[in-house]
């Protein structure tokens, strides 16, 4: 994921509540092992598969900035302005869960398709 082109799948996150139990069920199923990402006062996991010893996702707190985020996997497929990509959501049907976010200077933002699906747009900085 880390070499993706525009349009691509850049990233997949699943956002719950109860973080650590669910990184241990993926280990467990899918055999990922995981490395934590501090968020500060608690932390986030990034999955890393085993094949390549890279990042395959993360599984994250439903906390923070990632609160309102849907309790589902959601890729995050790449754009080249995410800002003008939302405010093509919008103006084809389409709704923002989330505001234009920046993490660094990438920016993202979730959004629901007009069919009502889930995924975030991605740019990175």
């Amino acid at each position: 994921m880390e070499n993706a082109q525009l349009g691509e799948i850049a990233w997949l996150d699943l956002t719950v509540e109860n973080a650590g139990e669910i990184r241990d069920f993926y280990q467990s199923v899918i055999g990922w092992s995981s490395q934590e990402v501090s968020m500060g006062d608690y932390a986030d996991y990034s999955m890393i598969a085993k094949s390549t010893d890279s990042a395959a996702g993360g599984i994250c707190h439903a906390r923070g900035g990632n609160a309102d985020l849907p309790p589902m996997w959601l890729p995050y497929f790449l754009v080249d302005d995410a800002k003008g990509a939302a405010e093509q959501v919008k103006a084809l049907g389409g709704e923002l869960i989330t505001p234009v976010k920046s993490m660094g200077s990438d920016k993202f933002v979730v959004i629901k398709d007009p069919a009502g699906a889930a995924c975030a747009l991605y740019q990175k900085g």
